[in-house]
């Protein structure tokens, strides 16, 4: 039976109001203010605003307003229509996408499935070096990682255009969530005559044609980004906004010295040891719901100490999670036991070794497997460990290097870097552990465990299991999902087994929000907002 999904937008009715999900939704009697100006705080400055060459939510939270895919999300996570109006499947496999007729970029022109042609195919592009290649592959669109490898052309992508409207996808496999995959910003279309016009200065003021709800007004590198509304845009009528500027501050605590100053009106996060204060001085504004993400230390599996997973495993199980979520964060995060965090959809963990020991246990264990690898009193382990500016990664791994001073005698040294350096040496393998994190680009457990796959860009420990592999590409051809959730399950105990990774926490979705900023969508899972959905009400 033919599967066939038209979802227009979702519309709620109480006695209040209507929520058009699509859109800012101001209930019915609200009188708005006459200044729709918002003020956005970025954790850092965004490396680039071109979709193909983003490398973290930075980039996506300023992508999303200048761009848009065939989906979106709705407040609670859940994919609606975007430049598609509608899809349809018969197998799961095979995928039509009608496109809107009114779907135009910010020059007026209109918006075609040829555009998406073009700039997916421009993703897989081995070229290009995009970071998010990778997702592509992971939709399991057909071909995807046979181009990225080079072993095929680009041209060779399963995504054609029918005609101007209608988008054919073909996958390597079934999979039944693939319209929530399309919401990520790597899928994004992007405008060929405008790159082949400008080439790398495409995405320059002036330069930058999207078609999202906001244009690029303005931009000062490490000060702001100022965006304005789209008239093209094929719901600009309900964009309420006129203009919203991101201002990159990677000091949390200046972020919120300059929110309770009234400079900004929503933060990105807030620096823990404020917590408290804020609930008593500001209750109303804070705001800490669970999020779709896991903070995580990568160790670096082929060269160092770290490359011998005794000591991955020992520096691993050394790391006491709950006195960092309640005695260094203390804002509700939730231990984390397993990489996959516990608010996945389909996913229902079973034990792993750091649910079956308690910490003494743990401790021990750590310093026999350290002496087993050759380090003690008279060979002491001496590592880096790096992270980015952050108020938060710098307590943490303070926190961290003492642990593992006190327990293993382990001499740490702490490296801090901004947000492109440590890019740089991430991506380069400069580091014997790294901190790092990952929120879901969809509500699956794949997002997380596909991301030590051993092809997967975003493999910061280059690790390497041939078996981890085969779990993964079974998991990925399971239809039952309860064959899958155990084929997950066991990808997690691999994981505690060979340790490229230390899980450390499951994230809250904490940030300041003033109280007359509404539409900010905080019950979603993964943290996804639209600037087309705030609004200010009169203050």
């Amino acid at each position: 039976m033919r599967k066939v999904f038209v979802i227009l937008c979702a519309f709620f009715v109480n006695e209040m109001f209507v929520v058009n999900a699509c859109a800012a939704t101001v209930p019915t009697g609200a009188i708005l203010a006459l200044k729709q100006e918002v003020v956005r705080h970025l954790k850092d400055e965004p490396a680039s605003l071109d979709p193909i060459n983003a490398v973290g939510l930075t980039e996506a939270q300023v992508q999303r307003d200048l761009f848009e895919g065939l989906t979106i999300e709705d407040e609670h996570g859940r994919p609606i229509p975007g430049v598609a109006q509608s899809w349809r499947t018969e197998d799961n496999r095979v995928w039509i996408f009608t496109l809107r007729d009114n779907a135009k970029w910010s020059n007026g022109e209109k918006v075609t499935a040829t555009d998406f042609v073009y700039s997916w195919q421009r993703l897989v592009d081995p070229k290009n070096l995009s970071p998010f290649a990778w997702y592509a592959s992971l939709a399991s669109i057909e071909n995807a990682q046979k181009i990225i490898d080079g072993k095929l052309a680009p041209s060779e992508l399963g995504v054609t255009a029918l005609d101007e409207k209608t988008l054919k996808v073909t996958l390597e496999r079934p999979v039944s969530y693939f319209p929530s995959l399309t919401t990520n910003f790597s899928l994004y279309p992007v405008p060929r005559h405008s790159i082949e016009k400008y080439g790398a200065e495409w995405i320059k003021v002036g330069n930058l044609v999207g078609n999202g709800a906001f244009v690029l007004k303005d931009r000062v590198v490490n000060e702001k980004i100022v965006l304005t509304p789209n008239p093209y845009y094929w719901d600009h009528e309900n964009t309420v906004l006129t203009k919203v500027t991101f201002v990159p501050i990677n000091h949390e605590s200046h972020a919120t010295k300059r929110y309770l100053a009234g400079d900004i009106d929503i933060t990105e996060s807030f620096p823990k040891n404020l917590y408290h204060k804020l609930m008593k001085d500001i209750p109303n504004e804070v705001y800490i719901p669970d999020q779709l993400g896991t903070y995580y230390y990568a160790f670096n599996t082929q060269s160092g100490p770290t490359k011998d997973i005794r000591v991955r495993k020992a520096l691993a199980m050394a790391i006491d999670r709950k006195i960092i979520t309640e005695k260094v964060l203390g804002t509700g995060e939730k231990v984390a036991n397993h990489f996959t965090p516990d608010v996945t959809a389909n996913f229902t963990p079973e034990p792993t070794i750091y649910d079956e020991y308690n910490q003494d246990e743990l401790d021990s264990q750590a310093k026999i497997l350290l002496a087993a690898a050759g380090y003690g009193p008279h060979n002491p382990l001496t590592l880096s460990l790096l992270y980015n500016n952050s108020e938060n990664h710098q307590k943490i791994a303070i926190a961290v290097a003492s642990m593992w001073k006190k327990k293993l005698g382990v001499k740490v040294e702490l490296r801090n870097q901004e947000w492109k350096t440590y890019i740089d040496s991430r991506n380069s393998g400069d580091f014997d552990v790294i901190r790092a994190s990952w929120v879901g680009d969809y509500n699956e457990p794949s997002t997380f465990l596909s991301l030590l796959g051993s092809k997967h860009a975003g493999n910061i420990s280059k690790y390497q299991n041939k078996q981890y592999d085969e779990v993964l590409a079974l998991s990925s051809m399971a239809i039952d999902t309860n064959e899958r959730n155990g084929l997950y399950n066991r990808a997690e105990q691999i994981i505690a087994e060979d340790a490229p990774i230390a899980p450390i926490y499951q994230y809250t979705n904490g940030r300041l929000i003033k109280p007359w900023l509404k539409g900010y969508p905080i019950e979603n899972p993964e943290d996804v907002a639209y600037s087309h959905t705030l609004y200010i009400l009169k203050h």
